[in-house]
């Protein structure tokens, strides 16, 4: 009966919101975007507006490429020609696919030259590196967390430190993944095709999905009103919960016959004429997003209908961090994402959510 208790609890969400302006020296926006480092899917949606700017199309159809790399060992990343090549040349990005965080042994390769192991206790014991106990792992410590400094390690390959590292991963307890991997560099060379080619590595593309909605009944919001006016806005708590209903298609007519959903927008509301949605969906850079998010800033260099638009990014659930280097956990939903209220004066909402393996966003 206790674990049936359990299981209908709700677990405990987490959304904090904030307003600033893009022109703010001290605005936090594009360290948010820069520190949420593995991102599955961004969407964006543009009310007043049925056909996107040349611009902004562009932008958003050249968003890749990333990489899949299957069986990869583990050792492969900490080579003095791979730290040498990708980590101290640009940012690298690299996560283990199909793996479940609160179950499997999952990595991370931060673009800071941090890699971040989440291992089941078996695992970290016959490894024999030094970590930490996860957070989550409650009474019992069953899951580790390991961080190595690839560039620090790489300093010295003489050293103590490299040699039982290197011998862990590959004599010890070779460790083989599949792995998804990005690089951002500028000016640098180097090829991650060519580089992993002895592995089958496949270079994929982000899905793109563009779209015009009819008629969209849309939240009234204002910059200034962050928890919203009866009558006059509504607040950003309100919106985030529309906004997801909105990127997952959902019915929002409320009608009486409607047995699936009686979600309906927040009020008070207005009817836009048309809306441009849009959703990349893949292994997403943080670099990218920042592009993308100062080209949205810019729609309103000109005047526009639209007194608003929104940019949503939603983290990989797997991942084994959230922002920065904080632990991330799975529990009963894997959530973390943040969502951009862009306002035609360049005050902007933020609103970063989290699930219960969490903690509090920055």
């Amino acid at each position: 009966m206790a674990t049936l208790r359990r299981l209908r609890e709700v677990p405990r969400h987490l959304l904090v919101c904030e307003k600033s302006n893009f022109g703010h020296d001290k605005s936090r926006h594009r360290h948010l975007v820069e520190t949420h480092y593995y991102n599955y899917r961004v969407s964006f949606l543009i009310p007043e507006c049925g056909i996107l700017s040349k611009e902004l199309k562009d932008l958003v159809m050249e968003f890749g490429p990333y990489y899949f790399v299957k069986d990869l060992p583990l050792y492969e990343l900490i080579t003095h020609e791979f730290i040498n090549s990708f980590v101290k040349k640009g940012s690298c990005y690299a996560l283990t696919y199909n793996t479940n965080v609160d179950e499997d042994n999952t990595v991370a390769l931060l673009p800071n030259g941090k890699l971040i192991l989440s291992l089941d206790k078996d695992t970290y014991e016959e490894t024999g590196l030094q970590g930490r106990p996860s957070q989550y792992s409650g009474r019992k410590t069953m899951r580790f967390i390991v961080s190595i400094d690839l560039m620090d390690l790489s300093s010295n390959l003489d050293s103590k430190k490299y040699k039982r590292v290197s011998w862990a991963f590959k004599e010890k307890k070779p460790l083989k993944f599949d792995f998804l991997l990005a690089w951002h560099q500028t000016g640098a060379e180097g090829s991650m095709m060519s580089y992993f080619s002895g592995y089958g590595i496949q270079e994929h593309q982000p899905k793109i999905a563009l779209s015009t909605t009819r008629d969209l009944r849309c939240p009234v919001l204002r910059s200034g009103l962050l928890e919203g006016e009866p009558e006059a806005a509504c607040s950003a708590h309100k919106l985030f919960d529309w906004l997801g209903a909105v990127f997952g298609h959902a019915d929002l007519n409320n009608e009486p016959y409607n047995f699936v959903s009686t979600y309906c927008c927040p009020q008070p509301s207005a009817v836009v004429a048309q809306a441009s949605l849009g959703t990349i969906t893949g292994f997403i850079l943080p670099e990218r997003i920042c592009v993308l998010l100062e080209q949205l800033c810019r729609y309103f260099d000109e005047p526009k209908l639209a007194p608003w638009v929104t940019l949503s990014v939603q983290g990989f659930a797997d991942s084994p961090v959230s922002w920065r280097e904080s632990e991330h956990g799975f529990q009963k939903g894997g959530e973390h994402l943040y969502n951009f209220v862009i306002f035609n004066n360049r005050d902007y909402w933020l609103q970063m959510a989290v699930g219960a393996n969490d903690d509090c966003p920055p």
